[in-house]
């Protein structure tokens, strides 16, 4: 059995690792810290838990929970991870970052964007971007995974095959994505309140998000490694969970529907969890909600010889907790859907 730590467990990413983690076969949850529900009962805080573990939240202690352990999930906000996470706990346990502090290369770029501190950049170069359907060959040797964040997941996936073979001009990407509210996290915030959020959708971030460099990172290495400069606006839906992606990106040269369907086919044939639609139309959130899956659907507008991708995932599952999973029993050579279908 993996035994396996949770840090933060009470957050909506927590909260998701444990109903995943507790259902896994090959896992057995040792510890769940909180700092807000130190010496509590996670099924007292979360009564949907009750008869299901008796695990009791505990002030978090990383050096010491990393003795006995195989696997520590941070699932914190950014700019904590990289106070905690050091080449001494490396060597006795394997970690999954939930959070962003290991997911940007540069040093000063993550500053730049996050405005915080990185304590340990020695750790970035060795840190893996944990996107399993790219990065598997390196997430099975690594021993720090930096798992993407949720716009990220859904936007990089729609793009790879089109950045990878070099079909658009990249300078024309742009991304809108919505997201569900859970998105935003589980801290008290006015503008996430029912009545702020219902009846409504709203941009923020407008050309100032953080995922947009993470976003840009990715494409760029795949793009053989010539910088990439993108549009990306998020927005926020008054629905609980679920991120749509729908990218724009000029054709370099015009295409057929057909061959990019069997683009998108070939290049993720052999990816349980990625879903290929007949077209842009036919992906939904719903369709993914409460699962691992990332539905793609590829159109093309002649007219305008523009190829338009859409994505859709669940925010908390692929997103973070269901992708840090998948990372985990990639990283332990299991079968890389446990826990997840």
């Amino acid at each position: 059995m993996i035994k396996a730590a949770i840090i933060g467990a009470t957050g909506y990413t927590g909260i998701t690792l444990m109903d995943i983690l507790l259902k896994h076969k090959d896992v057995e949850i040792k510890y769940i810290t909180s700092k807000s529900y130190a010496g509590e009962k996670f099924s007292q805080i979360y009564p949907k838990f009750e008869s299901i573990t008796d695990l009791v939240c505990i002030e978090e202690n990383i050096n010491e929970i990393s003795k006995n352990v195989d696997v520590i999930f941070m699932a914190l906000p950014h700019g904590i991870a990289s106070g905690k996470i050091n080449n001494d706990i490396l060597k006795r346990t394997k970690v999954i970052d939930l959070g962003a502090d290991f997911r940007l290369k540069d040093k000063n770029t993550y500053e730049t964007w996050y405005q915080v501190e990185h304590k340990t950049p020695e750790l970035l170069n060795d840190s893996v971007y944990g996107l399993c359907e790219l990065n598997r060959e390196k997430i099975k040797e690594a021993k720090l995974i930096a798992n993407p964040g949720c716009y990220t997941t859904a936007s990089i996936l729609a793009l790879s095959p089109l950045v990878k073979h070099q079909l658009i001009e990249t300078s024309s990407i742009i991304i809108d994505a919505k997201s569900g509210i859970s998105g935003a996290g589980r801290s008290l915030n006015i503008q996430n309140l029912y009545c702020e959020a219902n009846e409504t959708i709203k941009a923020y971030k407008v050309g100032s998000h953080r995922h947009t460099v993470e976003i840009e990172q990715e494409l760029s290495i795949l793009n053989h490694n010539n910088k990439i400069n993108l549009t990306f606006t998020p927005h926020l839906t008054p629905m609980n969970r679920g991120i749509l992606a729908t990218c724009y990106s000029k054709a370099k040269n015009q295409v057929k529907y057909e061959e990019l369907i069997n683009l998108y086919k070939t290049f993720y044939k052999n990816e349980f969890f990625i879903r290929i639609k007949n077209s842009a139309n036919d992906v939904e959130t719903k369709f993914v909600t409460n699962s691992n899956f990332v539905d793609i659907g590829i159109s093309y507008d002649k007219r305008t010889n523009n190829i338009i991708v859409t994505s859709a995932i669940d925010n908390l599952i692929k997103g973070a907790s269901g992708q840090a999973v998948q990372n985990m029993n990639i990283m332990f050579n299991l079968d890389e859907s446990e826990g997840l279908k």
